[in-house]
């Protein structure tokens, strides 16, 4: 049994006599000014080991770790019935983190950042204390801190997940999963769907300023409608280069199915000038490395758009983000005639009503739709260049 501190900057969680951490931070500073976090471990009559925490002050964690070492004297047995469901906010989200189903998500970061902006306010909480109110009045200080309605039900969304997961579990009761299926949503659904293209114009205008890597990654995504993570998770491993395909796994597609993705040739050409780095197997890097986090596609694009003169971002007027790439290609699609069920089956969509279960395009039928798309969008390239000329003429 043993009283640990946790450093307010990396979490670490370490013997309380340490001065510093590993990671720098002045533990003893940190402990005056109330910042460190105490923690008492013990170890169960069957063997396991439980960590509870405490609070900010000593005298806390030394008056809980006595309670704890009478407990264990007097009935070994009575600690393996504290309830689970005791469990803080942020004790909950360090086990959620911790599941490898969720590590492999390619949304991992998204729920990090959403779990450690909700722990903000609750990470202390009770997770069985919290109210519908508790949450609703979540809502509407986040939405005062200038956070977008769909912004916040996402963050809602990402902590109730982890909380169903946690009942099913048996780590919360249901009244932890009452107070999230009860409250209300801050936007109406599709009140803030997208219509915005691109023109190929400005997808013209976007290759002719991007940097070499953008410029590859523009290229791919608008003969393809991939998402930015799956270009971004993209390895040459899943190059199938004998049937010409993109094999997207589960873990790395938003829907979690893995996705078969027809090559045109345009995009072989490419993978034939892009190098394979020696380290790892990812397809698109900047400056060798893999590009982790989308933060640096992003900036990216966005500078790529300014050079280019197009308005970048969804709040400004007429503006576009990335993801637009993918609703014109769709768009696009439509436009060259390619049917619904392969367009939804190249970009990943679930198909509906009894499509679902009978249709099962095959790899040729993919090819033979992804070769209409390149057509059409061939002939646009060509007539841009037409009228261009007779502009400059």
């Amino acid at each position: 049994m043993a009283i640990l501190a946790e450093c307010p900057v990396c979490h670490k969680k370490q013997a309380v006599k340490n001065r510093n951490c590993v990671c720098g931070e002045d533990l003893l500073k940190a402990k005056r000014l109330k910042k460190v976090r105490y923690w008492v471990n013990y170890r169960l009559a069957n063997g396991k080991q439980r960590r509870e925490v405490v609070g900010y002050l000593i005298e806390e964690a030394r008056a809980a770790e006595g309670k704890r070492k009478a407990q264990k004297y007097e009935n070994p047995g009575v600690l393996e019935k504290v309830p689970a469901e005791k469990m803080t906010f942020s004790e909950l989200s360090e086990w959620y983190l911790n599941l490898n189903p969720v590590k492999k998500l390619a949304s991992f970061e998204r729920i990090k950042g959403a779990l450690r902006n909700f722990n903000m306010v609750f990470g202390e909480r009770i997770v069985s204390s919290l109210k519908p109110l508790d949450l609703e009045d979540y809502q509407d200080r986040r939405e005062e801190d200038g956070r977008a309605p769909a912004t916040i039900d996402m963050e809602i969304s990402i902590v109730k997940t982890m909380v169903v997961k946690a009942f099913d579990n048996d780590f919360v009761d249901g009244r932890t999963v009452k107070a999230f299926r009860t409250i209300k949503r801050k936007l109406r659904k599709a009140a803030n769907a997208r219509r915005r293209t691109l023109t190929i114009e400005e997808y013209l205008k976007l290759l002719a300023v991007a940097p070499p890597h953008l410029t590859s990654i523009i290229t791919v995504a608008f003969n393809t409608g991939m998402r930015t993570g799956e270009l971004r998770g993209l390895r040459w491993s899943h190059i199938d280069r004998e049937k010409w395909v993109i094999r997207l796994p589960a873990d790395l597609t938003k829907e979690s199915k893995a996705k078969v993705i027809p090559i045109n040739y345009h995009v072989k050409k490419v993978l034939a000038d892009l190098p394979q780095a020696l380290h790892h197997d990812f397809v698109f890097t900047y400056k060798t490395n893999p590009i982790v986090t989308p933060g640096g596609l992003k900036n990216s694009f966005m500078t790529a758009c300014n050079k280019a003169g197009i308005a970048h971002g969804q709040d400004h007027p007429d503006g576009i983000i990335f993801h637009d790439i993918r609703r014109t290609v769709k768009t696009n699609m439509v436009n060259a005639g390619v049917d619904q069920v392969h367009r939804d089956v190249i970009l990943g969509h679930s198909l509906h009503g009894m499509d679902a279960h009978y249709m099962a395009p095959s790899i040729e039928d993919l090819h033979h739709a992804m070769g209409r798309y390149t057509k059409w969008l061939d002939s646009q390239l060509i007539l841009h260049s037409v009228d261009q000329s007779v502009d400059q003429s």
